[in-house]
């Protein structure tokens, strides 16, 4: 006589959903779905549950989509294996889903599982030689609103390797941050805390936009800057925008937050009577403790003047790394180069000269020489007759390296040799990488 029967999911079955997943994971058997899909699937899409008595003794949890079906879990408790629950359960809950008039039900099953005879005595087909890909979408749709309100969005995966050069500061940037930040638990595993907050100092031009950009990139995390300009304009004031704007940060899951020239809310204050700017500040060193008390983020700052930073701003507890981001050295001028100069002219280009010629060049520097040669060469074709005034490019389709050393020759480099000698100051004053 059958001592269990098979009725809809319930609410309260939560409790009982959990402890058949945790009956998998103890008999060494991954779950392909999540808990959290599972569940959600239980309350949203069909589920039944096999009971015997009170007690829940299994579960069969699926979703359609479009014309297909997916078993997103099934299983029965150990004890009660043999006794045909599985096979009722796929029949009870591929009754529920008729009405959706699917013409395929599949399943997907972990390699260690080897109790499989339900599937097989509901006619289901093992499929020889295909292969189950998953990738894991970093915003949920529930964030993507909040993500849209605050004016954050989501960059494409490859900003990191198109990073030209500066090998020595993406090597630094990765170790420090990326590292502790993707793989969290194996940090924890060695004693280390990651990051939540860091400073990026240098001259301007140097890429610490570009960097910053790169990590949530690296991390595929939202990718959010906050414009003080853009608070002060606010019913509350720059203080008030600036605590609710975290407040609003806090409901994402993850988040890189970005403050460029950090120095014009986070400046040096003086003994005399406070201003609303130090108001400002004294907000923002409020804001900084709070939100490093939050795992899945990190606060970028950014200054071309550190110099003029508070010193209660840099103090150990607020930021965990304050790094010099610098002018390019050789290896990367040469990777910039290569990156900017169109692939069909490389060849007859003089790399080195142009490296040599762009010491003390910014990264932006570099890239509005680079533009600025290919606009000059393209006028040269399109209105001297389709030749080039020089014989080097006569034939040739492109700019050549007569047009990049006339626009590094014009070209005014952003950082002057004071300013350069100044960050080197500061890097030993300040830096804690």
């Amino acid at each position: 006589m059958t001592t269990w029967k098979i009725r809809d999911f319930h609410s309260q079955d939560v409790e009982g959903i959990l402890g058949l997943w945790q009956s998998l994971k103890a008999n060494g058997v991954e779950p392909v779905y999540d808990l959290s899909e599972v569940l959600a699937s239980c309350e949203k899409d069909h589920a039944v549950v096999a009971v015997q008595g009170e007690k829940l003794v299994g579960a069969a949890v699926a979703r359609a989509a479009h014309d297909q079906g997916w078993i997103v879990f099934l299983s029965t408790l150990p004890a009660f294996r043999g006794r045909g629950i599985g096979t009722s359960l796929l029949a009870a809950v591929e009754n529920r889903m008729a009405a959706h008039g699917l013409n395929k039900l599949s399943a997907l099953m972990p390699e260690t599982e080897t109790r499989v005879e339900a599937f097989s005595n509901r006619g289901f087909v093992v499929k020889k030689n295909l292969r189950y890909f998953e990738r894991r979408i970093p915003v949920q749709r529930a964030e993507l609103g909040a993500l849209e309100e605050l004016g954050g969005r989501v960059l494409p995966r490859d900003l990191w390797d198109r990073v030209a050069g500066m090998t020595a500061e993406k090597e630094l940037l990765e170790r420090r941050l990326v590292l502790p930040l993707a793989e969290s638990e194996l940090a924890e595993e060695f004693g280390v805390v990651p990051p939540r907050a860091v400073v990026l100092f240098g001259p301007p031009g140097t890429g610490k936009t570009t960097f910053a950009k790169a990590i949530a990139s690296r991390l595929e995390w939202p990718f959010v800057e906050v414009f003080p300009s853009r608070l002060a304009g606010e019913p509350g004031g720059l203080a008030g925008a600036l605590r609710q704007t975290f407040l609003d940060i806090a409901e994402l899951e993850h988040a890189v937050v970005f403050i460029d020239e950090v120095e014009e809310i986070a400046s040096q204050r003086s003994g005399k009577p406070p201003s609303p700017m130090q108001g400002v500040t004294n907000e923002l060193l409020k804001i900084i403790p709070a939100f490093r008390d939050q795992p899945g983020r990190l606060l970028v700052c950014a200054t071309n003047f550190i110099r003029s930073l508070d010193s209660a701003f840099l103090r150990h507890g607020r930021f965990d790394y304050v790094i010099p981001i610098g002018l390019p050295d050789d290896e990367a001028r040469t990777a910039m180069w290569h990156r900017f100069i169109p692939a069909s002219a490389v060849e007859g280009v003089d790399v080195a000269g142009l490296v040599a010629a762009s010491r003390g060049f910014s990264p932006a520097d570099i890239e509005f020489a680079a533009r600025s040669a290919s606009q000059r060469a393209l006028e040269a074709a399109m209105f001297d007759g389709g030749a080039f005034s020089t014989a080097e490019g006569a034939g040739v389709r492109g700019p050549v390296t007569a047009d990049y050393l006339d626009t590094i020759a014009e070209t005014k480099a952003t950082v002057s040799d004071a300013v350069a000698q100044d960050f080197l100051e500061d890097i030993d004053a300040l830096a804690r990488t």
